[in-house]
This record gives C-alpha cells, structure tokens and sequence, in this order.
C-alpha cells in the first residue's frame, strides 16, 4: 500500500477505537494490507452503523468455515467468520470488518437497513453456510434449489458428485422439485389484488431469449405496467467456489474462465493476481504488457457481444450480425497467439504459457486499425437510430447514490457520472504505465450504459496499440520458485529441476498462509478473489466477488412503473451473464 492509504487506514483505525475503544477489536495483518478488523457479533450492527457514512459501498459479504483451518494465528477463536468488505469511492480505501461466530450461535443482525445489497449476499451465506441474519426481509435459499439439504460451502458437505449418494428423479421427486419452484407472491410481500383490481404475475424466463441466459424474473403486473418483480437466479450455479477450495492452485485457472464466460483470460488475471500475492511473486515486465494486450482484446470481444444484443434486444437485427462477425476477426488473433478462443485459460502464476508467436504485431495491428471505422458506421446505423433512442432514453434510471446502494460497479457506476475505474485508481499489473480516458456521462440510462461501453472500446484500441508500439523485451514467466509451470527449458539439463518441474505440475505449488484479494476493472465491472491460503496446495477459501451478482439485484428498483418491453432493454443495458452471477 502506498503512504498515504496507510494515513487513512490508521485514521479510520483511530476513530473507531476513539469511539468504541480500541479493546472491542482485534486487527489481522493480510497479504494485500486491507485494514482487517474482528469485532465482536454484539456490537456488530453498531459498528457498521457507524462506518457507513465513511464506506458508501458494501463491496462483498462472505462466509469462512474455520473449522479444519491450521494457521490461526492472531485471529480470535471462530467455528465460521463472516467477513464485511466496505468501499470508500472517494477516499479509495478499503476495510474490512470480520465477526466470528461459534457453530452452535449462527445468526447475526441483517444489515440491509445499511446497504440494500447485502440482500442477496446475506442470503448466499445463509444458502451456503447456514448462518441465519435476524430481521432479514426474506432470507430464502438464492443459488441452490429450495429443496437442498445441507449447506454447501461447509467442509463437511461432499466436494464431488462422487461423494454423494446416487442421484434419482423419480416422479415422486419431479413433483416435489415443481412445487418448490412454484412462485407464491405473498412470500416476496405482494399482494394479489389491489382495492380496484386484480394483479396478474408472471414468469419471464429462466427459458427466454430476452433474459440473457437461465435467469427468471417473476413479474407482478398491473395491465402492462411493473408493480414489482422477483429476479430468480441460481439456475445455473455448479459450485465454482467449491471447486476453487478442492482444486490446486494453477489446476483452477480454466475454471476461471466459465465465470464471466465473456471475459476470457481477464477472469484468470484477477484470480492469479492474488495467488501471486500470496507467494510474493514478480511478474516480469513483458509478461504484465502481453496480459494487459490480451485483456483488453477480451474487453472488445465482450462489449461487441453486448452491443450487438442490446442493439438486437431493442428491435434491430442487423447490427448483431456485423458485430458477431468482428468478433470473430478478434478471435482469430486470441487463436494465434493462445491456441483457444473463448476460453483460452492461457496466464500462469507468475506470467503467462508461452511468449508470443511470430507474426503476433501485425495481425492486431490489422484489427485495431480496422475496428474503429466499424464502431463509426454502428453508431450511425444503431446508436442514432430514433427507435433506439426512444426504448432507451430515460429508461431505468438510476442515480449516484442509488448505485452506490446497490453495488453497482464499471460501466454502471461511471453512467452516473463518477469516474472510478480500478485501472485508473487502483493500477494493477502494468496499467499504470498507459494513457487512456475513463469515459462518463450523467443521466445513468439504459442508453447512457450503452454508450459507455462503446466508448470504453475505443479506450481499449488505445492501450492495445500502446502495448504494441512498447511491448518490452525479456521473460514471459517469472522464475520464482513458486511459479507455475517452472520455466520448461531447464528440465531436460538435471533431474533436480525435472522433479520440481513433475511436482509443481502434478501437486501445483504451496502457497504461504495468509489471505489476500486484488480488484481488477473487468468487463462489467469489479471482479476480485479473496483467496486464503492454509499454507497447502490449494486454497482453504476462494470467494469470487463477481459484478454480475449485484447489478441483477437493483432490476425491482430501476423497472418499477415500467412495462415490459422497458425491462427488456434494462435487462439488456446491465450486461450480465448469469456464470458471472451464479458461479
């Protein structure tokens, strides 16, 4: 951390111990120097009360099960840990507030009267850890089916459909899951019937085109107007968190990948950053340029799929097809430089797998001096376009401290007018040695999201053609001990480092014991890994903080009043997929 973030932490420290006396907590050194504080679960609530003035965004809330954890040291006695990460936008400090419970005591006061969005996280942790949050609206399970038994993220429930006994869906069992999926409006607090007439509900999704994946929203309508709605996601969760805890480190990264599936490599970056972190691992120069090189084509191949269905969502059909075909164009080069696509799953701790290939200047040369003419004929054939203007002008407004509410992050937060973007204010892997605009606007629309999105393309052709005109010469990995795979080269000089070469692959690497979390400005939004290592081969808990999840939340707030085909184009305007969501 820089000095002067180490003066704000030591005055937030010093005014809580001022006000609540410094015995009532307890501080946790952590890898990436987050101020870490346990407090104890009575004086809780009281505490982030206090705190919320100073923090206006609740960034994440998550669960630990502590119970089979070695390395403890320093940190008060704890059966499961509920950790509270807090944001302040305009001082760009963070803290974390941790309270520690015992297994036969698991409920805590909700905090949803503080930050709205701690809705959902609370009921995460109540679906997958069992811990219960007095005067919680309605603490229901949010990810896994109504009908689960047992807690998942617990380390006593089976990691492996193989530990589990065998599945069957008799027609005894189909009933009984349909019932659970059965919408009851008087569950959300919805009344059927107003004093003048009758409301209709009904179900948009999880099987519809306009949804943007398996995700239900379940409508209370008034004619055609939006009285309220339920958003339903968890249709497609498969334990991402999970696997991260029972994979070894460098074995997760594909997995990475299927998170926001969009994203490509730029969901490996924000996972591998802090494992190395952990290990004190410096990524050599050239390494950091060819990632941010790849993440930012990712960033471009992202927003043309968004564009394009936004576009599509509002009633144009052609621009899709432009757009998907320059996609394509993108991913011939992500091709032949990575060999996959999509999901190239292609950095390393410590790097990344191979140093580029000849030829690799000239191919996206080609591509970012082709693209912006095509982002100029779009706006004119979609972005001008009166209809568009009209289905997304003023629709799903949101303001500035509506978004802040909400946890709303990336192209979102920056429609409302503020500028924070991780890469300007917090710079990560390189970033700080690029120029480049974090473009805003004002009105936080569905059009305005749209906007910045495209011009967020264009920032993009800038760093990537900076990457090409500097791209340093040297080493493409790191060659830390804990780097993963070593460096191949020396493995066929002695058998000591082909041994460490087969041990590194086939254990992966032991990371030091400690915790750590590192923001990165991904596509659509903030997205982080709190990692915590027990000082093994893979990691104790992976706690994947994803925009998506969020920005889902706040649908009920911004398309109330509308009407259906209005929550369409919000829909659309969010970018989500539900991976990013569900996990």
């Amino acid at each position: 951390m820089q000095m002067a973030e180490s003066r704000v932490h030591s005055q937030v420290e010093e005014n809580l111990y001022h006000v609540f006396g410094q015995a009532l907590f307890t501080a946790q050194p952590c890898a990436d120097s987050v101020l870490t504080l346990w407090v104890h679960r009575d004086r809780l609530f009281e505490v982030l009360q206090y705190l919320k003035p100073k923090f206006s965004m609740l960034y994440d809330l998550f669960a630990i099960d502590e119970r089979t954890r070695v390395y403890r040291e320093g940190q008060p006695a704890s059966d499961f840990t509920v950790t509270y990460h807090l944001l302040s936008l305009d001082r760009n400090d963070d803290m974390r507030i941790k309270v520690a419970l015992t297994e036969s005591s698991l409920n805590l006061p909700t905090i949803t009267s503080l930050w709205p969005n701690a809705n959902w996280y609370e009921r995460e942790v109540w679906d997958m850890f069992g811990i219960l949050f007095a005067g919680h609206p309605n603490l229901y399970r949010i990810l896994l089916p109504p009908t689960w038994e047992g807690h998942a993220l617990r380390k006593d429930h089976p990691a492996r459909a193989t530990e589990m006994a065998e599945f069957e869906m008799g027609p005894e069992r189909v009933a009984k899951e349909q019932e659970a999926l059965r919408f009851r409006p008087e569950q959300w607090g919805m009344k059927k019937a107003s004093d003048d007439s009758e409301y209709m509900f009904l179900n948009l999704g999880p099987n519809h085109p306009s949804v943007h994946g398996v995700f239900r929203v379940a409508l209370q309508l008034d004619g055609e107007v939006i009285v309220d709605s339920v958003p339903d996601i968890g249709y497609h969760h498969r334990g991402a968190e999970k696997m991260g805890e029972r994979q070894t480190w460098h074995t997760f990264i594909p997995y990475t990948d299927r998170i926001d599936y969009l994203g490509g490599v730029m969901n490996n970056l924000a996972y591998i950053q802090s494992v190395e972190m952990l290990a004190g691992i410096q990524v050599p120069e050239r390494a950091k340029i060819i990632r941010i090189m790849l993440a930012e084509l990712f960033r471009i191949s992202s927003h043309l799929v968004f564009y394009g269905t936004f576009v599509q969502d509002v009633g144009q059909m052609s621009p899709v097809f432009y757009m998907f075909a320059d996609r394509e164009k993108l991913f011939g080069i992500v091709e032949a430089i990575t060999g996959g696509r999509m999901h190239p799953a292609w950095f390393r701790i410590g790097g990344v797998a191979q140093d580029l290939p000849n030829g690799w200047e000239q191919i996206i040369r080609d591509f970012i001096d082709y693209l912006p003419a095509r982002l100029d004929h779009y706006d004119k054939m979609a972005m001008q376009n009166k209809m568009l203007k009209e289905r997304t002008v003023g629709i799903g407004v949101y303001t500035q401290q509506e978004a802040l509410d909400w946890g709303i992050t990336g192209p979102g937060l920056r429609a409302t007018g503020i500028d924070w973007d991780v890469r300007k204010k917090r710079p990560y892997g390189g970033y700080d040695q690029f120029e480049f605009d974090v473009p805003t606007s004002n009105n936080g629309d569905c059009y305005d999201r749209a906007q910045l999105r495209i011009e967020e393309m264009r920032q993009s052709l800038r760093i990537i053609r900076q990457c090409l005109d500097n791209m340093p010469g040297g080493a493409y990995k790191s060659d830390h001990p804990q780097t993963t795979p070593p460096p191949k080269e020396r493995t066929m000089k002695d058998i000591e480092t082909l041994i460490h070469h087969f041990l590194n692959v086939s254990w992966g690497p032991v990371i030091p014991q400690g915790e750590a979390s590192v923001m990165i400005e991904a596509t659509k939004g903030i997205n982080s890994y709190h990692l915590i290592s027990d000082g093994g081969t893979n990691s104790y808990r992976t706690r994947i903080r994803t925009p998506s999840f969020p920005h889902l939340q706040q649908i009920p707030l911004i398309s109330k009043g509308l009407m259906i085909p209005d929550l369409i184009a919000i829909i659309a305007s969010i970018d989500f997929v539900m991976a990013d969501v569900d996990r």
